[in-house]
């Protein structure tokens, strides 16, 4: 069904964008629709606290901290600041390495633990450490080494090690709660901070946010292309008609890599961001429906803890910056072959929402793919949402990534496996790889061939055959023709051990080999 109606808004011209930077409000003006935030740091504000070391969200040392409106409080999250296009900041706060400075030269409590622990060498990396450190400290009053370390992931240090930084993140928490309450304002109370100063410096937060905040599409011109910022799907609907061939943006964590990398001149844009009845993430009927606008942190929330055999892969999906800042529903758009979300959300039977104007149709995801990022959308239409399904109860169902380095990696073989099995018997089953193919892509020669038949392993050996009728992998930096095809046929088997019991003879992940397996000999 399509979305209730919303009252169209009218557009203002504007030639800035609005922000916050150390409690201050910023008019910037904009030359460029992509111009990106580390670019406006070191080059208009000598802000050099921030790195460039990879120009594509790899390796952190460019991350900062926006602070957004989240209900009744505000939402610290880290982003590269490499890739995030300056007009996206439009009434947003925002947090470098240079914010964390204190009265007198004194560190913030982040900054203090790195030293104290020796956690700097050369100190390239050290902001960017500080920053995506300082974006938990904010967020999680209590974080586990598992959250430490995930929290970390979208940084790399080439000459300290990860043990004192580590080390750090679980003592700067002590030196937060040595500060006077006299001293807790916005940046420097940590999240687990319960005074009335820090509650009311994040209310006076709040309200400096939403004395920014804009009710009405913001358009911004420039010689190098005009930046759109829509805030109802309407407007948005409008613009998409009315300016078929504008880029969409949403967060920027592949579109980013079209100006760094590139070098790609995108002309009009029209970004997603602030479209805020498309930032939902809810669950009815059976089905989570996740809307363009809403942040892959979000959605991979909700899709994690109703679909547990997904919390792996969400969890190794890029990094936190590119989480923070990306959208499930941009992932699914662009069709990226190696798009992790595209083969388990197609096993599963998802479904996109796709709408021009007023107008809106539904398809099957893997009927969205027509060739190498190419799908089927038409003129001026735009995925609006995603309805991805919650597996029944009689649903087997797992997803696997093989990758080089577990964390922030591009797959080289993604697979989904969701099979309905009455007794020993596969009713039906749906079987989707990415990496295999030009496209996310069902295997359906495999699926017949398993369809009816007993779950057990010469069924399985038939099925891993018939891969190779379904895919004609490539070869490339990632990985070969061959080992590609062998990694799919070995997935389909370790999804048989896992799903038939017979996993406990064969470990199918590095934890399940617990040193008291070990000892006993198995």
């Amino acid at each position: 069904m399509p979305p209730p109606s919303v009252p169209r808004n009218r557009s203002v011209q504007s030639g800035t964008i609005r922000l916050l930077l150390d409690g201050e409000i910023r008019n910037v003006a904009l030359t460029d629709p992509t111009r990106t935030v580390l670019q406006w740091l070191r080059e208009d504000l000598a802000r050099t606290g921030t790195k460039e070391g990879c120009a594509e969200g790899d390796c952190g040392a460019c991350t900062v901290v926006l602070g957004e409106l989240a209900g009744d409080t505000v939402r610290f999250r880290a982003v590269n600041a490499c890739i995030q296009f300056l007009p996206t900041l439009d009434g947003k706060a925002l947090f470098t390495v240079e914010s964390l400075k204190r009265a007198r030269g004194t560190l913030h409590p982040v900054q203090q633990a790195l030293a104290d622990g020796f956690g700097s060498q050369c100190g390239f990396c050290t902001p960017g450490f500080v920053m995506s450190l300082f974006a938990l400290y904010k967020t999680d009053p209590a974080p586990s080494r598992e959250a430490i370390n995930d929290a970390l992931a979208g940084n790399l240090c080439r000459c300290t090690g990860y043990r004192p930084i580590v080390d750090a993140a679980c003592g700067m928490y002590a030196l937060g709660d040595a500060l006077p309450v006299h001293a807790h304002d916005a940046v420097s109370a940590s999240a687990r901070a319960a005074s009335a100063e820090s509650r009311a410096a994040i209310a006076g937060l709040r309200t400096q946010l939403q004395a920014l905040r804009r009710r009405t599409t913001l358009t911004l011109s420039t010689t190098r292309g005009t930046f759109h910022a829509p805030r109802t799907s309407a407007a948005l609907a409008k613009l998409r008609a009315d300016l078929p061939d504008a880029r969409l943006l949403a967060g920027g964590t592949d579109v980013g890599l079209w100006v760094t990398k590139q070098h790609r001149t995108l002309g009009d844009v029209i970004y997603l961001g602030g479209v805020h009845d498309l930032a939902h993430v809810v669950v009815r009927n059976g089905m989570i429906d996740v809307g363009a606008a809403a942040p892959l942190t979000d959605a991979a929330a909700t899709i994690a803890a109703r679909i547990p055999a997904m919390r792996d892969l969400l969890r190794r999906f890029a990094s936190p910056p590119i989480r923070n800042a990306g959208t499930l529903v941009g992932n699914i758009a662009n069709g990226s072959p190696i798009g992790d979300s595209m083969p388990p959300l197609i096993a599963l039977g998802a479904r996109v929402v796709l709408r021009r104007g007023n107008e809106t149709r539904e398809l099957p995801l893997e009927d969205l793919y027509l060739g190498y990022q190419k799908t089927a959308m038409q003129a001026g239409e735009f995925v609006e949402r995603v309805l991805v399904p919650i597996p029944a109860d009689d649903i087997r169902f797992a997803t696997y990534k093989i990758s080089k380095r577990f964390d922030q990696d591009i797959s080289a073989v993604c697979a989904a496996f969701a099979f309905t099995i009455d007794g020993a018997t596969i009713r039906s089953a749906r079987v989707a790889f990415g990496g295999m193919a030009a496209t996310p892509k069902r295997a359906s020669h495999c699926e017949a061939v398993l369809a009816g038949r007993p779950w057990n392993a010469d069924t399985c050996l038939a099925a891993a055959q018939a891969l190779a009728t379904d895919y004609a992998p490539l070869t490339d930096m990632r990985a070969s023709a061959d080992y590609r095809l062998g990694v799919a046929r070995n997935l389909l088997h370790r999804f048989l051990l896992e799903t038939t019991g017979g996993a406990g003879a064969a470990p199918t992940q590095l934890h399940d080999l617990t040193w008291a397996r070990l000892e006993a000999g198995a």
